[in-house]
């Protein structure tokens, strides 16, 4: 079945969708593979107490955690999304950097296939976040991931696409 996003009487569809609703993945073995690369962000907001005690934190260091982590689930998306394809990484890093109100997440991906990679950059930084708060909580469980969302991405039939708001907005921390 053909990737139509256009119903018969002009509207769009999701694309996981058949003509009769039914959940299904997108067949793109005729999409051309070009290089594709996704940036997605997720923000941790931490308070003034859990952002003075990341450096001694007894887990380890919860942003090179968070790192791993992310990389880790970035490389296994199709087995946590039921409907994307695996892919062939050519590129997977994360970043997570501290800011006065919590932990900024940067995830990219890339790699050259027949569909993109913005699912994977969104796991990878979704899951890193997770790991911050999981690695934090015992300090405050009030912890809140917040604006997990895909920067940029460029490559395949939809073209570049660039958030017009930029990166995430920067939370005032948890009291």
């Amino acid at each position: 079945m053909a990737d139509s996003t256009k119903m018969t009487d002009g509207s769009e569809r999701l694309s996981h969708y058949d003509a009769e609703g039914t959940a299904r993945m997108v067949d793109v073995s005729a999409k051309v593979a070009t290089r594709r690369e996704a940036e997605a962000e997720a923000f941790v907001v931490l308070s003034p107490a859990v952002l003075a005690a990341l450096p001694s934190n007894p887990k380890g260091n919860p942003l090179e955690v968070a790192r791993f982590a992310g990389i880790q689930a970035g490389k296994r998306t199709s087995e946590l999304i039921p409907m994307c394809h695996p892919l062939p990484l050519s590129f997977l890093d994360v970043e997570a950097r501290i800011t006065d109100a919590g932990v900024l997440i940067r995830a990219t991906a890339a790699t050259t296939a027949n569909t993109g990679v913005e699912m994977e950059a969104l796991t990878a930084a979704g899951v890193a976040a997770l790991t911050v708060y999981d690695m934090c909580k015992a300090l405050d469980k009030g912890i809140t991931i917040q604006n997990l969302q895909l920067v940029r991405k460029t490559g395949g039939k939809s073209g570049d696409y660039q958030r017009a708001t930029g990166t995430v907005a920067r939370a005032e921390p948890s009291q």
